[in-house]
């Protein structure tokens, strides 16, 4: 049993690793583990001792290959309006019985606004050939939802965690540069391609963490890991890989008592129309999101049409660094005629299913017939 140090994530070694192991290599390499080693100054030896001792112990909730899955799956950002006493009932449902739904929250504003009814939020990805609004729909029927709004992406121009080293980030802290807009866009592929990517996207377990991660995923496809390596390459130059990525359990405390962070606050504003794009641009240089988006929240949230997400353990400080975005938007120019912010309180994350195979399966095991759901 390793100390308890050994698996805090505020431990001086773990911080170094977490601070580039959370969001720092991106795309697809072929030696991670010696990425991360090289970039915060470690022996590969430590740190894959540090991940796999985390990884166990709770305070690292994931490690894995995560994927732009809004470009391979028709995705969106749904928020439920559904009855006070089917809520618990309803977030059960969509966390343990619907693999689509991803992120998974119970969310408030601090008064009664233009969509606070809306108290159920998640993520949703349905791969093609299937009606995401389909899905939607038999989602609502099961857990009783009135009403709800599908807010797909237009464009990404934050996505990365990073909890360790926001801790430090003071609110108005941000690129010099303006952020770069991910355009979503549908991007298919061949059946050797997802057979690669079903297998590099699974989660490791601590034993299989080593410096040659890929030759046991090469032999789980039944391939030669030189073609393995050179598919997941050629996806990598499809920007359809997102980043080699150690997951904190920032929601619940760790087996040490430590919590990550204690809030997550969705930030929303309406811009005018037209300049979502631009407003995106200045929002998403600020370095305490992990999130930012243009998506539509139509009439339902006073046509809110960027949002973005913010991470600490201070909630005066969550709006300090809200304030001070707020106020680099008026120093440019970029009016909003609407903001909030929808606080998060019970959650569970865990990565959407994307495989068209595994939509079909899963019908069947809810009793509906595949074609039923497929897009008209």
């Amino acid at each position: 049993m390793p100390a308890a140090s050994a698996v805090s994530h505020t431990d001086e070694i773990n911080a170094r690793i977490l601070a580039v192991s959370e969001d720092r290599i991106a795309g697809f390499v072929r030696e991670p583990m010696q990425q991360i080693a090289e970039q915060c100054g470690l022996p590969v030896e430590t740190v894959i001792e540090r991940i796999r001792a985390m990884l166990r112990a709770g305070t690292i909730r994931r490690v894995r290959q995560t994927l732009m899955a809004t470009d391979l799956a028709p995705g969106a950002l749904v928020a439920w309006e559904v009855p006070t006493e089917r809520l618990d009932e309803a977030f059960d449902f969509m966390f343990q019985r619907d693999p689509f739904s991803g992120h998974v929250v119970v969310r408030s504003t601090d008064t009664p606004t233009s969509g606070s009814q809306y108290k159920l939020w998640t993520t949703l990805k349905v791969p093609h050939a299937y009606s995401m609004k389909k899905h939607a729909d038999f989602l609502a029927a099961q857990v009783g939802a009135s009403h709800y709004r599908l807010m797909p992406a237009k464009g990404i121009f934050a996505l990365g965690v990073g909890h360790v080293r926001r801790k430090t980030i003071e609110p108005g802290a941000k690129s010099d540069a303006l952020a770069e807009m991910h355009a979503v866009r549908s991007v298919k592929l061949s059946d050797l391609e997802w057979r690669v990517l079903t297998t590099l996207k699974r989660e490791f377990l601590p034993e299989e963490l080593g410096e040659n991660l890929w030759a046991a995923r090469a032999r789980e496809a039944d391939l030669p890991l030189p073609v393995f390596l050179e598919v997941a390459e050629s996806l990598n130059e499809q920007r359809v890989i997102g980043r080699f990525s150690t997951f904190l359990e920032h929601v619940k405390p760790s087996a040490t008592g430590e919590r990550v962070t204690r809030f997550n606050a969705l930030f929303h504003w309406a811009v005018p129309a037209g300049r979502e794009y631009e407003a995106g641009q200045q929002i998403g240089r600020h370095h305490i999101l992990t999130h930012c988006y243009w998506r539509e929240g139509g009439p339902e949230f006073n046509h809110v049409n960027v949002m973005a997400v913010s991470h600490g353990t201070d909630r005066d400080l969550v709006r300090a660094h809200k304030a001070a975005i707020d106020r680099h938007l008026e120093s440019v120019g970029m009016p909003f005629s609407y903001t909030n912010v929808f606080w998060g309180g019970r959650s569970e994350i865990k990565p959407s299913e994307i495989a068209p195979g595994a939509y079909a399966d899963w019908c069947r095991t809810m009793g509906v017939d595949p074609a039923s759901m497929r897009a008209d």
